[in-house]
């Protein structure tokens, strides 16, 4: 019993027998019966820095023994230092605000974007992910997430995105000619009343299966909007601070992003986001104080355990870590591909991985029930491999912790070896 009939259903558990966690060290979760997994989740990509970091738990408590709370209305050391810290690794994006999660900051970053540039349209792409909450959830390109619960944000303009796996106009990447991209285009001709406020997108799309953008699209896309004075909004949600290899995963791209939202790794585990802009862009909000507010944004806490779970971030450079230990991850995922028939892709940047399952090579049928029970089977075998995921819950999400050590990837990969055998 997990304590599921007090809950409202909105999330199904990840496991058929209940799992209670109970502990937390590094790269390991233990439960409540004392049994040790990989983590190979960190949580949906927060505990990139691994549970329970030391340094981030003493500024927790440290900062418990000082001040609690303080809402936005009266600065706190915290927020002001991390403020700071923020200014210095996002130039020349020296502004910030701090929000409680991931989708809270991407409407922000939608009510700035229009209050700054006086227009209402938002576009977005097919297979984004932006949030739950209303303005985010318009900008999701997955019907799934939408049914029965409209309508939705007007204004909002979906386009074909770079899923280079299964790409919706039938091309090649590197002989597509980057037309997905170029696409942009034709949808400010063709759909838009001229009113297009800011392009959204993810440099990594995380909830569709961890698929990446192909180099040249940013730089292409880029090239579009300042040509049509739209600002781009980078969501950097589950891909910020250190876990494709870089601090910012747009970096790999060479564009320079107008706003971005970050959340996640950022927090070291506690609820904290933040939108990331110019003084340019900012001052759409210095029109009124109450513009925008939230009552726990600026949390001492979370400010304080966000600040120290940079500090970590850089001063071990866990981002080159994160770089050179997903290479040899999916390095060793490739070798296994060549084992087994049902992988048929293996993607992603740093320890942000997509392994996706397929019936047939040829037809690529997505593999659902396959990659629902290879991930009950890992389970069993001492991991947590978030199988059965993406829109078409056939793809392996990997985000394991940057201080995930090779062995731990080693016994991972034969952890995967052994699922595999077991559901053929």
């Amino acid at each position: 019993m997990d304590g599921e009939e007090y809950f409202i259903p909105t999330v199904k558990r990840m496991f058929k027998d209940p799992m209670i966690a109970a502990e937390g060290e590094g790269a390991i979760v233990r439960d409540s019966e004392g049994r040790e997994y990989i983590d190979l989740m960190s949580e949906h990509g927060v505990n990139f820095i691994g549970h329970r970091n030391s340094e981030v738990v003493r500024a927790i408590k440290d900062q418990a023994d000082k001040l609690i709370f303080m809402s936005t209305d009266i600065a706190t050391a915290p927020a002001l230092e991390l403020a700071k810290k923020l200014a210095e690794i996002a130039k020349p994006l020296d502004r910030c605000y701090f929000l409680n999660a991931g989708a809270e900051a991407v409407e922000c970053a939608l009510y700035l974007a229009r209050k700054h540039k006086a227009r209402y349209e938002i576009m977005g792409l097919y297979g984004a992910f932006h949030g739950r909450t209303y303005g985010a959830r318009s900008l999701v390109g997955w019907s799934g997430y939408k049914k029965g619960m409209g309508p939705y944000l007007p204004g909002v303009l979906l386009l074909p995105s770079y899923y280079c796996y299964r790409c919706s106009l039938g091309l090649e990447y590197p002989n597509c000619g980057l037309q997905c991209a170029k696409m942009l285009e034709d949808a400010i001709k063709y759909q838009s009343s001229g009113d297009i406020a800011a392009f959204i997108a993810e440099p990594i799309q995380g909830t569709a299966g961890n698929i990446p953008a192909p180099d040249g699209y940013f730089k292409e896309v880029k090239r579009i909007l300042d040509a049509n004075d739209i600002l781009f909004i980078d969501d950097e949600v589950f891909t910020g601070f250190g876990r494709t290899g870089r601090i910012f995963c747009i970096e790999h791209h060479g564009v320079q992003p107008d706003i971005i939202t970050c959340g996640k790794a950022m927090g070291g585990g506690m609820p904290i986001s933040a939108v990331l802009t110019s003084e340019s862009v900012a001052k759409a909000f210095a029109v009124d104080a109450m513009m925008y507010f939230t009552t726990f944004g600026s949390h001492p806490i979370s400010c304080a355990a966000a600040l120290a779970s940079i500090n970590v971030i850089l001063r071990n450079r866990l981002h080159e870590r994160a770089a050179r230990l997903g290479e040899y991850f999916m390095k060793r995922l490739k070798e296994l591909a060549g084992k087994h028939e049902l992988i048929g892709d293996v993607r992603g940047k740093g320890l942000m991985i997509g392994v996706e399952l397929v019936k047939d090579r040829r037809t690529k049928e997505p593999a659902r029930e396959e990659s629902r029970r290879l991930r009950e089977e890992c389970r069993r075998r001492g991991a947590i491999v978030p199988a059965g995921q993406g829109w078409l819950g056939n793809v392996i999400r990997m985000y394991p912790p940057a201080v995930i050590t090779e062995e731990q990837i080693d016994k991972s990969i034969e952890i995967l070896e052994e699922s595999f055998k077991a559901i053929s």
